[in-house]
């Protein structure tokens, strides 16, 4: 019997057995009434037989709360009545507990999987919650009778909660209500109604009961916060509400959220402001394959009817102007600036002397709260023969003024993709060397495959699956020796300048917090909770040093949490929403993505289905001679909703906006398919996608008929 057959014979029973409860008037046995009417004949029937009545009672409460059916109540004041106070509560605690388990599981195996499928992204964070505080939640209910028992039953058994966790933490969370049913059922005679049994000085003691488990959490917070900050000495007052340490995205985006607010914020910055976006990163990359952007257009030339083109150019002129780029956009982020929006800017080097206090330039500073946004660096790793020649790395490769001849980049991540291009371009003979088995790991294949042929025709030799092995230097010859993964054999690759692109990695040392013990991940950056709050309470991180995702717009978006939690905590704290992040490769064509691909879903056991739509079918893109690439969709089988959206082609970093706004308010491709796009224009693609998801869905039988209906109309 398969599992769906097995869940219609279920709910079958269940629909029987309601019906025959209600048919047969066993509704009518089950009231306050015929309990007080048959109160004799039960203790007489309990006196003559007490195992079988024991075993009869806890069977029929087991079945009445497992259906959910009304008279738990009745049959709570019935075993008192019978069993008496504490035999009562002990049959009653496990008949209960027994029955709401039995309501659970069903649950659990009729509707789980369907709501979580159908509610996915909604229940994330309330099935989040419940893996890690859901005992407690729980509990509390439990303590509380004014919530219906059998609503609890059935809504926590479409959470993630442990069936032996939900059994335990119901036999005691019930236990008190069981007792003051038990020992009304024991006083019977005395009642006069059900509803009279909680009182109203009853129902507020259950009440304060339910809240006392949320009052002793936070008194336990506030404890361990305390004693975590008991060996620092806290200033009788401040000279700031928060210091970040840190001015690139994160730390100035925290900083212009504190001045806004009135707060008094100070911005330590060693270096330069603006951090790794502006001066070495998104700024400096993005003019480069500008320029390199625009010298394969005149390669192209007779794409766009052309019958050649020559562009004279000298490399230092086109590093000289990124150089400028830098220069036009640094006001946006400098000192001046900041200080006309009320924060102090402070050039020096921070160390963090105790919670409260940071040393800069000799100078103590006192602080409310602290945010470290001290971001990341390259990785260099320990490669031999590596100290022989000098390499480059993305903040220092900026510096060159003459075009190596030959380049070889370490990584075949973003960074090492998108200078592997642009150098290539710009006439150098460059290697990309990675020891994965392909470029862009985290895109599907068929993406790296792509952007892969892309890199071939424009003549950069990309070695996947090779593992360095040492660099040597003969007769001012520097070889990079690799081992082919496949088969072990040595490769050499000559070069005149090594770019190492593998991976950045956190700044959290050198300014104190590891003094104070502030915890770090596996990873190495700083260890956070879901508020950026650091093992020490009044310490925020945010960006690249603290992660997840080291990206300037997730540094942006964390900001917010930490500056907002780090100022108003004390009255509310907002978990970090990583419920949807995009993010783009500025290859070309460009590769951006939102949401999970093939390859995660997958490797997360989640159904999907694929539509994909190619560009090279775009009246735009074919206009435009830029017809290559394609869009695809992840959905929930059978639905229109967004599970993920991958573009590769031109301009894919400001097309996949459109799927980023549907998936962070739930909007499907129905909407997106009926809402009007300006033609022509590359945005089409993303409502022609939709068209595909659409078109291969359509009813195939009631075409048929619509079909039959229009012939007959003509005729």
């Amino acid at each position: 019997m398969n599992q769906r057959i097995f869940k219609i014979v279920i709910f079958g029973i269940i629909i029987l057995g309601v019906i025959l409860f209600f048919s047969l008037d066993l509704h009518q046995q089950l009231t306050f009434e015929a309990l007080k009417s048959q109160q004799a004949a039960m203790a007489k029937v309990y006196a003559q037989n007490t195992a079988l009545t024991i075993f009869i009672y806890m069977a029929v409460y087991v079945v009445v709360t497992a259906l959910s059916l009304p008279g738990a109540v009745v049959m709570s004041l019935a075993g008192g009545a019978v069993f008496g106070l504490w035999a009562g509560t002990i049959i009653v605690s496990f008949a209960s507990t027994i029955g709401a388990t039995l309501a659970f599981l069903t649950s659990r195996f009729l509707l789980r999987d369907y709501i979580q499928n159908r509610f996915s992204d909604r229940l994330k964070k309330i099935n989040e919650g419940i893996e890690t505080d859901g005992p407690f939640y729980l509990f509390t209910l439990r303590l509380v009778p004014v919530f219906p028992f059998f609503v609890i039953n059935l809504v926590m058994g479409l959470t993630p909660i442990k069936t032996g966790i939900f059994y335990m933490v119901s036999q005691v969370g019930m236990l008190p209500g069981t007792l003051a049913y038990i020992n009304a059922g024991t006083q019977l005679s005395r009642v006069e109604s059900a509803s009279g049994i909680l009182s109203l000085p009853l129902l507020a003691s259950f009440v304060v009961l339910g809240i006392f488990p949320w009052i002793a959490k936070a008194f336990t917070g506030f404890l361990k916060n305390r004693r975590a900050m008991a060996k620092f000495s806290k200033p009788s007052k401040f000279d700031y509400n928060l210091v970040v340490i840190g001015a690139g995205s994160a730390g100035l985006v925290t900083s212009y959220i504190a001045s806004a607010v009135k707060a008094g914020v100070a911005l330590v910055e060693k270096d330069k402001m603006g951090g790794d976006c502006l001066n070495t990163g998104c700024v400096p990359s993005k003019a480069l394959l500008r320029s390199a952007k625009m010298l394969s257009y005149a390669k192209r030339a007779k794409e766009f009817g052309f019958k050649h083109t020559h562009v004279d150019f000298e490399f230092k002129t086109v590093m000289e102007r990124v150089e400028k780029i830098i220069k036009k956009i640094e006001p946006h982020d400098s000192v001046e600036r900041y200080t006309q929006l009320g924060v102090d800017c402070i050039s020096g080097e921070a160390q963090i002397r105790s919670p409260y206090e940071i040393e800069v330039n000799g100078k103590t500073i006192t602080t409310r709260s602290i945010v470290v946004a001290t971001g990341a660096r390259p990785r260099v790793p320990a490669i031999p023969g590596l100290d022989q020649v000098p390499y480059y790395t993305s903040d220092t490769i900026w510096s060159l003024r003459d075009l190596p001849q030959r380049l070889v980049v370490l990584g075949g991540g973003p960074i090492g993709c998108e200078l592997s291009q642009a150098f290539a371009r710009l006439g150098a003979k460059v290697t990309l060397v990675g020891r994965a088995p392909r470029i862009m790991g985290r895109e599907d294949n068929d993406v790296a495959d792509f952007i892969q042929e892309t890199f071939t025709r424009e003549w950069i030799q990309v070695l996947t699956g090779h593992s360095v092995k040492e660099i040597r230097v003969d007769n001012d010859e520097k070889k990079l020796i690799c081992t082919r993964n496949a088969d072990e054999q040595e490769v050499a690759v000559q070069f005149d300048a090594i770019l190492l692109a593998v991976g950045r990695v956190a700044n959290t040392k050198g300014f104190g917090l590891e003094k104070l013990g502030g915890a770090l991940n596996p990873n190495g950056t700083i260890k956070t909770n879901g508020w950026l709050q650091t093992t020490i309470p009044n310490i925020y991180a945010a960006g690249d040093v603290a992660g997840p995702y080291q990206f300037t717009h997730v540094a942006s978006h964390q900001a917010w949490y930490a500056c907002v939690n780090a100022l108003f905590g004390a009255f509310k704290k907002f978990t970090a929403d990583y419920r949807v992040i995009p993010w783009c490769t500025f290859t070309d064509p460009e590769v951006a993505r939102v949401g999970m691909n093939e390859t995660d879903c997958v490797a997360a056991g989640i159904s999907y289905e694929v539509t994909r739509y190619g560009i090279d079918d775009l009246d735009r893109a074919i206009a435009d001679s830029e017809a290559r690439g394609f869009i695809k969709v992840l959905t929930v089988p059978k639905k229109d909703k967004i599970l993920g959206v991958t573009i590769v082609g031109a301009h894919a970093g400001d097309l996949i906006h459109e799927f980023i706004l549907a998936m962070k308010y739930n909007i499907g491709l129905n909407k997106i398919l009926g809402t009007i796009h300006i033609y022509p224009t590359l945005a089409e693609s993303g409502r022609f996608a939709a068209g595909a998801w659409k078109k291969a869905r359509v009813p195939k039988n009631a075409l048929k008929y619509v079909e039959r209906f229009l012939s007959w109309q003509r005729k």
